[in-house]
């Protein structure tokens, strides 16, 4: 499970977002579906996106493979970035958006909500 702002949330729901991006990601190898936790004001889980791959390199190399896909300004993901020398995108498969937003207390193993992400299932 990820925290993700609703402005980006949205973004990927409507497909202009195939890129999610992150400072640090998870170590397991054998996650192929990531939970959308839609962040304050929302603060539900709102959907599951596939994980298609996860690109690994310096933040400029990565904003040249994802630009056109990122759903992000350059300025907004160079600051995420500051400070940083490697950059990961998580590259996004088919969203399967949830007819009802669910809370997060439907799942068992999260108590709040992830501060970067959470294993689920």
């Amino acid at each position: 499970m990820l925290s993700i702002k609703p402005e980006y949330v949205e973004k990927i729901l409507s497909g202009e977002k195939r890129y999610e991006f992150r400072r640090r990601v998870f170590k397991r190898m054998d996650v192929d579906t990531i939970v959308i936790y839609s962040t304050s004001p929302q603060q539900r889980v709102v959907a599951e996106v596939d994980v298609v791959g996860i690109l690994e390199s310096d933040p400029i190399d990565i904003w040249k493979k994802t630009r056109d896909k990122a759903g992000i300004s350059y300025k907004a993901f160079m600051a995420y970035f500051d400070g940083v020398d490697i950059a990961y995108a998580i590259e996004l498969g088919p969203v399967n958006r949830y007819p009802q937003p669910r809370l997060l207390s439907s799942y068992a193993e999260v108590s709040a909500p992830p501060q970067s992400f959470v294993y689920v299932r």
